[in-house]
């Protein structure tokens, strides 16, 4: 594997073509976040060696960046790309090749993709792959050998309106991306201004966004069974001592005084209520958990006495020992069984039930609405064409559990630009019984499609988390809605939605509920360097015999195959060597 700094590189910018669906505007002119398309791609390239732009001449481009035109003009990638590398002339380098229609494109997504090359020096190119699980032809660094060969393979005097396929290689490598969606119409370019107000923050500062703006639901009293799941809002008080009278620990005799004892004809069971008193060198059979009669002085078990008819002495070689276990031993009544921010837990739960409490003051159990979204999603019955089958939707409420979210319902939304008003103006009249968290699946990017950022904005939400630098993942919503409700918004591919769910979830249910906030485990992951990218990865890892971590390689987001075998998502940052550490998420078995 090659290590240290991306091989050079020479770079190809593709700022032509017509612009149809946007009336023939100059697409790479347009400016998002405070720069024009064309420049976020040069500034992508800063560090080639020599950078050509494709398409119309323009003269604010400086003197080193050379310029040159497809001919004839707007005839497709294909013949602007050959259009270029005959303006670069000769070399070796590599050849990044990118449109100039990214508005959210980095220097360090171009880095990835020259060292991605330089790790397979088999492949002939590699491309960005994007959080739907597309590959990006136009995003992409080519050996300058196999680009040439492809445009030659293809005729060069034939190259107008060739689909880009045709000039694809095999034995490409991707590197899965965000952040690299293109804008190709207006409403592209408008979602891209309003993504632009919500730049990528750190998991970490999301985490803290979540706990610092979400209010907690209010306490509620809930008899102990009624409450797994919730925070305890107050400590849990014992109502009754344990033991709560003076019972057996083991099966044997309960004696008065030191002995030798006559044996009396009595017997205490477990849960006898029959009167039984001791006189001094007397004893009783005793069975374990019974009480204790009044007048004994002590429980001798079976092992460390011997019957003589009914005589019963304590074996010379015994131990003198009182097997009696005392009212108030484990606790006395007011005891501290559980401090306030314990979750409720079944342990929990048992403890509350051994000390008599009757109810317990907590908040939560976190509940759900899980929505989710798309015209091509179909749960039941065959597929029709376009359409896809939802293999999320049935099994999220299992993955909620796993974070300590209970499910409360769940619908399927349609891409409609009004779909989502109704589902967050929830009448007043309900607030009783809706749900604390609104769980969407999908619609979370800046597509055509992408209507949950635009409805949030028009109900009044306050946005708390808008995007998270992370891949998959990088497109999460958390908002407030004036009403307290939260909205957790996952990407729509399966295994971005679970990654996403299992990073940002538990941070929003510990904030609803008053818990702690969690501490997500950590652990060495020997091959984290060649899946280290420019920004943190999700992948699944494994935990193999000899207790060692190894992460596998990034795969399509769009089912949960890689998750079969798999102990935990692990987030590989920027730059982490081989066995370094690396959070944790667990996976549910």
């Amino acid at each position: 594997m090659t290590t240290g700094a991306p091989s050079a590189y020479d770079a190809v910018i593709l700022a032509g073509g017509s612009a149809t669906r946007m009336g023939g505007v100059d697409k790479p002119a347009i400016v998002i976040a405070g720069r024009s398309m064309l420049r976020t791609a040069l500034d992508a390239v800063a560090r080639a060696e020599r950078v050509v732009v494709v398409g119309p001449h323009r003269d604010d481009l400086a003197p080193s960046i050379a310029q040159t035109q497809e001919s004839p003009a707007g005839g497709g990638p294909v013949l602007a790309m050959d259009a270029g590398l005959l303006e670069l002339g000769g070399g070796t380098a590599p050849v990044v090749v990118l449109a100039a229609d990214l508005p959210f494109l980095s220097a360090a997504a171009i880095e990835s993709l020259v060292s991605a090359l330089d790790r397979e020096p088999s492949a002939p190119a590699a491309y960005a792959l994007d959080e739907s699980g597309r590959v990006q032809f136009l995003l992409g660094v080519w050996r300058r050998d196999a680009l040439s060969a492809g445009l030659d393979g293809l005729g060069r005097a034939d190259l107008a309106n060739r689909p880009m396929k045709t000039l694809i290689p095999a034995g490409y490598v991707t590197v899965p991306m965000t952040g690299i969606s293109d804008c190709d119409t207006e409403a592209d370019v408008a979602a891209a201004r309003a993504r632009s107000s919500s730049p990528a923050v750190d998991l970490d500062e999301a985490r803290r966004a979540v706990r610092d703006a979400v209010t907690t639901l209010p306490t509620r009293a809930a008899a102990p069974l009624a409450a797994i799941g919730g925070v305890l809002a107050r400590p849990m008080l014992a109502a009754d001592a344990l033991p709560r009278i003076d019972i057996s620990a083991m099966d044997g005799y309960a004696v008065s005084g030191d002995g030798p004892w006559q044996l009396d004809t009595a017997i205490r069971y477990a849960g006898s209520e029959d009167e039984v008193e001791l006189e001094p060198g007397h004893a009783v059979r005793i069975a374990t958990g019974a009480h204790v009669p009044s007048g004994a002085t002590a429980v001798v078990r079976d092992e460390h006495v011997e019957l003589a008819n009914t005589t019963l002495r304590r074996r010379l070689d015994a131990p003198v020992r009182d097997d009696t276990r005392r009212r108030g031993e484990n606790w006395q009544p007011g005891a501290r069984l559980a401090e306030a921010g314990e979750p409720v837990t079944p342990a929990v739960v048992s403890v509350a039930l051994s000390g008599e409490v009757p109810e317990l003051l907590v908040r939560g159990p976190v509940t759900a609405h899980v929505v989710v979204t798309g015209d091509e999603i179909r749960r039941d019955g065959p597929l029709r064409t376009g359409q896809t089958r939802d293999s999320l939707g049935p099994v999220m409420p299992h993955f909620l559990s796993w974070c300590g979210i209970r499910t409360a319902a769940e619908s399927h939304l349609r891409d409609t630009p009004g779909g989502f008003d109704e589902l967050l103006a929830q009448p007043v009249s309900e607030m009783d019984t809706r749900p604390d968290l609104i769980v969407i699946v999908g619609a979370t990017g800046g597509g055509a499609a992408d209507h949950l950022r635009m409805a949030l904005t028009r109900c009044g939400a306050r946005l708390v988390v808008g995007r998270v630098r992370c891949r998959p993942g990088g497109s999460q919503v958390v908002a407030a809605l004036p009403d307290g409700r939260i909205v957790l918004g996952l990407p729509g591919n399966p295994f971005a939605a679970v990654a996403t769910l299992l990073m940002t979830a538990p941070a929003v249910v510990a904030a609803l509920t008053g818990a702690p906030a969690p501490t997500p485990p950590r652990a060495p992951i020997e091959n984290a360097a060649e899946l280290a990218s420019d920004a943190p990865r999700v992948v699944t890892a494994t935990r193999r015999s000899d207790g060692r971590w190894y992460a596998a390689a990034p795969v399509g987001t769009a089912h949960l195959a890689a998750l079969i075998g798999a102990d935990a998502l692990a987030i590989i940052e920027p730059a982490t060597p081989d066995g370094g550490s690396a959070e944790l998420l667990p996976l549910p078995r």
